[in-house]
């Protein structure tokens, strides 16, 4: 008997109450909604984060390496920032750019720190995807893309002593071909 008269008090009170039909009007207070709590963790997952002092019982390797993550971190937050050129394509390749140059020089720290050989290799993957990737988006927008510097990963170039140069021309004199 209790519950049958709740649910006529519910019902009465429903039909008096004018709930807005979906429109625009409603949709743009969705919209709002959902920009008041979206933005606020955005904002706050991007801030610099203030430098630390190292923390009691971390090893050298730790704290070297969360010293240069942050700065790693840190440059590629101030790099992405990019003044607009009017140029959409343009804007996003400067805003790319360092986003994948941070996590190559992330990955980079993971190989100089990390013991864990499954994370190891993926940072060498993350290495070379992200430098095709750079690439690509460079051609794409007609810069060279083109750069001498080898990946951490990758062997470096023969040493002088074995290059021999000769009118322009270069000759890799490998240690089985001398005399």
């Amino acid at each position: 008997m209790h519950g049958s008269r709740f649910r006529r008090v519910v019902a009465a009170l429903a039909s008096r109450c004018r709930w807005p039909k979906p429109g625009l009007g409603t949709t743009l207070l969705a919209a709002r909604i959902l920009v008041a709590f979206a933005v606020p963790p955005l904002v706050f997952a991007h801030e610099a984060h203030p430098a630390t002092a190292p923390q009691a019982g971390l090893s050298a390797d730790e704290s070297a390496f969360l010293q240069e993550n942050e700065a790693a971190m840190t440059k590629m937050m101030n790099d992405m920032a990019a003044k607009p050129t009017g140029d959409v394509d343009r804007d996003f390749v400067a805003m790319m750019n360092p986003h994948h140059q941070g996590a190559i020089d992330m990955a980079v720290i993971e190989l100089r720190y990390g013991k864990n050989e499954q994370l190891r290799r993926i940072a060498q993957e993350i290495i070379v995807d992200q430098m095709q990737e750079i690439a690509a988006m460079k051609l794409a927008i007609g810069e060279p893309a083109a750069d001498t510097t080898p990946a951490p990963t990758q062997a470096q170039p023969a040493s002088i002593a074995n290059v021999h140069h000769h009118s322009g021309m270069q000759m890799d004199m490998s240690a089985g071909m001398k005399k």
